[in-house]
């Protein structure tokens, strides 16, 4: 596996990555590595037609979870290059069937493809727990919801207020708590006690119209091999019932 660590900034991360992923699995492209120095864009992944580029802040590539950062993006072209329909499917278009002729938010509209994105992750996730210890991948999931939280809006002093900060929306927050939730259940990684379980709890309370159970469930129950057309249904299901369950609590 070909790893290349462009600029400034430490390859040990990246290297050690790749050697985990390649105990299981292997890239037919190269991969550039481009550390950033927005600190908010973190990591992603990039495809073309004979290299791979996954992109990291610095701030991500110094981090404790530098190592499981970079071996979830080397996941993720490990299923570009398999074609896995979860990274072939265009989401515009999944998005288009699941909406087509309802008035959505554009807000909801980002967090449909948030949604998307979940889908993909999972299967990316799925590689990653395959090659290494999970610990850290649980720390990440329990920090994230909890931190959503943490920034969630105080209740409305009344019945007509409108919030107006940029605090966490509780609706994707309890969506991406069921995520989270979905991927320690696929590959048993907690008990029932865990802390997560609170954390996901509280964020359903705050968000009353949308199901934490259906989408838990459903981010769970991925098929690992579906066809392009189940694969497609699914992502089209999942953002028609966010978008659905969002817009009748919008309603009431």
């Amino acid at each position: 596996m070909d790893i290349r660590v462009l600029g400034d900034g430490p390859a040990d991360p990246f290297l050690s990555a790749a050697d985990l992923l390649a105990t299981e699995y292997d890239l037919e492209y190269p991969v550039h590595v481009e550390i950033r120095e927005d600190p908010d864009e973190r990591t992603w992944a990039a495809h073309y037609e004979d290299h791979h580029v996954l992109n990291i802040s610095r701030q991500a590539a110094t981090s404790a979870m530098a190592r499981q950062f970079a071996l979830h993006e080397l996941s993720h072209m490990v299923r570009n290059e398999e074609a896995h329909p979860s990274h072939t499917q265009p989401t515009e278009e999944a998005l288009f069937l699941a909406l087509a002729g309802r008035t959505v938010e554009r807000r909801r509209i980002a967090h449909c493809y948030q949604i998307a994105n979940h889908l993909k992750d999972i299967y990316a996730d799925d590689i990653t727990i395959d090659v290494a210890p999970a610990d850290r991948l649980v720390q990440f999931f329990e920090s994230q919801v909890a931190s959503s939280l943490a920034d969630r809006p105080a209740p409305a002093p009344r019945p007509d207020s409108v919030r107006a900060s940029p605090a966490a929306d509780p609706d994707i927050t309890a969506v991406n708590a069921a995520f989270a939730l979905a991927m320690v259940e696929r590959h048993d990684l907690v008990d029932a006690n865990h802390r997560l379980y609170d954390l996901a709890h509280a964020a359903a309370k705050d968000a009353p119209g949308v199901s934490l159970d259906s989408f838990k469930d459903r981010f769970r129950s991925l098929a690992a091999d579906p066809t392009a057309s189940d694969y497609r249904k699914t992502l089209v299901d999942l953002t028609r019932e966010y978008a659905t369950a969002t817009a009748s609590q919008a309603a009431d």
